[in-house]
């Protein structure tokens, strides 16, 4: 970062790690045995694809993995134009599902679209309430998502979360980074 970057107050976005995706098993332990929240089994991959040419090519990337993985994925597209593609496994295999969101965020990267990745989720439930672990790829970190309804959301038990698993995850510390994703599959 130069001089005039830190001037202007530009900052170089973090590269996306996608190994950290291996250190959330560890994180649902201490999930199930501090807040009562088990794994659904319910995984998905977020990326939004520009217009034109580009959008093309990553659809039709996104669909020869969708031909390679003989049904294990699903695709979904949301009101704002995101495409989410959705891993259903049980819910004690989070190693599973975490080894596939792994090949499918690993296939578009190696594949030039890293940009258009947005996010990584993966559900969780205590019985009554969902939770989300979010991995956002432009920032290299994580945060806790609770849905509440159709758009609001439960804070304290995000901030809760927040603080169980700091020594699991790179968490991320900018609040205002923690995006509401409503109508997230698995949620």
């Amino acid at each position: 970062m130069g001089l005039f970057d830190i001037l202007l107050g530009r900052s170089k976005a973090v590269p996306p790690n996608l190994d950290q995706l291996f250190s959330l098993p560890s994180a649902a332990i201490t999930l199930e045995t501090a807040a009562g929240y088990r794994p659904t089994g319910s995984g998905s991959v977020c990326f939004k694809a520009a217009e034109g040419g580009g959008f093309s090519t990553l659809r039709s990337e996104v669909d020869k993995l969708l031909a390679l993985d003989d049904g294990k994925f699903s695709s979904t597209t949301d009101s704002y134009g995101f495409t989410w593609l959705v891993r259903e496994t049980t819910p004690d295999n989070v190693e599973g599902l975490v080894t596939d969101l792994h090949g499918v965020n690993t296939s578009l990267v190696d594949a030039g679209f890293g940009p258009a990745l947005l996010c990584t989720l993966v559900a969780f439930t205590n019985g009554t309430s969902s939770l989300g672990l979010v991995y956002l790829y432009k920032r290299g970190s994580w945060y806790p998502f609770a849905p509440v309804g159709a758009d609001r959301r439960d804070n304290a038990t995000e901030l809760q979360i927040k603080s169980l698993l700091g020594s699991d995850l790179r968490l991320e510390q900018d609040l205002s980074r923690w995006f509401p994703i409503y109508g997230a599959p698995g949620l």
